[in-house]
This record gives C-alpha cells, sequence and structure tokens, in this order.
C-alpha cells in the first residue's frame, strides 16, 4: 500500500515539500506554511536573482533524484521477485543528506539525527533526535541543531570576519534567549575560544570559530560558525551554524567535524 496523494516532506530539502500524486512524485513543490516554491526569475532580472535562480534549478535535478525511494516488492504467492521499479514516498525516512538550495550545499547527516520539520527557526536543516525538558523549565529542548543561513549585511566581508562576528549571535540564540525572549539555559555565564581558524568548505576558502559556553543552569554547550563564499554567487558570505550541547547527553564532538568536512556544493558546481 502506498499513502494517499498529498504534501508529504522533501527527504532532503527541509525549505520544501513535494506533491505526491499516490503514485509518482511530481514536480509541484511549496514551502511548508502553503507558498508555492519561487520560480526561476524572467531573463534580464538582476545578478543576485539570476544567480539563486541557479542554484535553485541546479538542485531540482538532485532532488528529483533523491525525493523517491524506489523498492522492489517481493511476490509471496510466487516466490519470486517482481523486479517492477515502484517510487514511493519515504517522508518519515532519515536522509543521509540535507540540501539547502537557497545556499547551493548539501550537509552529511550523522547518525542520530534527523532533517528538521517545522521548527520556529526555518533555518535549521537538522538536529538530534527527540527532545528534553531544557534545564531552566522553559520548554523543550534540543541536545543539537545545525542552522545554514545567509550572513545578510555582510556582503564583501572576509569569511573571519563574518565567523568571528556570527558566533556570538549563534550562542546567544544558542544558550541565551530563545525567539519568545526566555532563558532556557539561564543564560550565558561565560564562554572560550576552543578552536578558530581557516578551513576548506565544499573546496572554498572558509573561517571557522568554535566557542565552549558555560550557562547558570545544565552543562552549557558548543557553538560553531563556519563562513564562507556563498555557492550561488551571491555577494553575502553562506554561514553554517552548530550548536551541540556539553555533558554525556550531547552529540559527540566529532560529529562537528563530519559535518563541516561533508559541506558540499550541489549542482553543475559540484565537480569542484
Amino acid at each position: 500500500m502506498t499513502p494517499p496523494p498529498g504534501w508529504y516532506a522533501d527527504p532532503y530539502d527541509p525549505h520544501l515539500e513535494c506533491w505526491w500524486d499516490g503514485r509518482a512524485w511530481t514536480e509541484h513543490r511549496r514551502t511548508p506554511s502553503g507558498l508555492p516554491a519561487p520560480p526561476p526569475p524572467a531573463a534580464g532580472g538582476s545578478g543576485r536573482a539570476r544567480a539563486v535562480a541557479l542554484a535553485f534549478a541546479a538542485a531540482v535535478l538532485a532532488t528529483a533524484i533523491v525525493c523517491g525511494a524506489t523498492v522492489l516488492r517481493t511476490d509471496e504467492a510466487s516466490g519470486r521477485a517482481d523486479t517492477t521499479a515502484r517510487t514511493v514516498p519515504s517522508p518519515a525516512a532519515a536522509p543521509a543528506l540535507v540540501v539547502d538550495r537557497l545556499n547551493g550545499i548539501s550537509l552529511p547527516v550523522p547518525a542520530g539525527w534527523t532533517r528538521s520539520s517545522y521548527l520556529a527557526q526555518d533555518d535549521v536543516v537538522m538536529t538530534t533526535d527527540g527532545t528534553y525538558a531544557c534545564p531552566a523549565r522553559t520548554g523543550r529542548c534540543r541536545h543539537g541543531q545545525v542552522i545554514s543561513r545567509t550572513a545578510a549585511g555582510a556582503e564583501g566581508a572576509s569569511p573571519r570576519t563574518v565567523a568571528e562576528r556570527d558566533v556570538p549571535e549563534a550562542a546567544d540564540a544558542a544558550y541565551g534567549h530563545d525567539p519568545g525572549g526566555r532563558r532556557p539555559f539561564g543564560g550565558i555565564r561565560s564562554h572560550r575560544v576552543v578552536k578558530a581558524g581557516r578551513v576548506a568548505v565544499a573546496g572554498r576558502d572558509g573561517y571557522l570559530v568554535r566557542w565552549r559556553v558555560r550557562t547558570a543552569d545544565g552543562p552549557g554547550g558548543y557553538v560553531q560558525s563556519v563562513a564562507f563564499p556563498s555557492a550561488t554567487g551571491v555577494p553575502a558570505p553562506a554561514v553554517v551554524r552548530l550548536v551541540f550541547d556539553a555533558g554525556p547527553d550531547g552529540p559527540p564532538l566529532s560529529d562537528m567535524d563530519a559535518i563541516t568536512r561533508g559541506i558540499r556544493l550541489v549542482g553543475p558546481r559540484s565537480a569542484g
């Protein structure tokens, strides 16, 4: 049996949903809020619009390949394998990677992590499985998050400058104040830089800064900002934020390094 027609989360792009017509995936996509995916702009548009359109179009092919799962059905009555390829939706399956079309990159999804769905922050691309009661008892928290975004207002800035500016914002967003103004960890007490330096990201010259954050409640955590030139050709650099809780329940720091090393370009640029 296959799921009925409807909108299902795109397994490789947390920003979009795919339409399943009951038999196969279609090319129709939309945002979780119901807005249609932006079409490519007409010829003669702005340089930024053309660059984003190129990245969007390039990622469509990759998403079309991974948007469904091909399975073989075993005919139990005859004992023979039915070799008819059937494309069925797998909205609950944890993918091996997640694609951020807006920044033209893909990121690996380690074991114990899952793509994000319907979170308050629409730039979160993956999280650790499950939630727990926040140390300050203000709600539910997650042991790990990965956020992929564009550094708005940082056009022309070096990756180092962008990373050094972004990491305090990332730390405050993760362990200082939540979107509702609450302090799920009681606020940040101190921090120290545990890692900083140049890093190759998707074949590009980037820079990372990693902080160890101490909080009033709970074990605190690690926050890392990785900045690198955008793969879509826009002047604003791309930033990947990684937030890991410390302590025995937090994800291993080796996952932070593996995700950073595994960032790749998508589309025609990926060959480089």
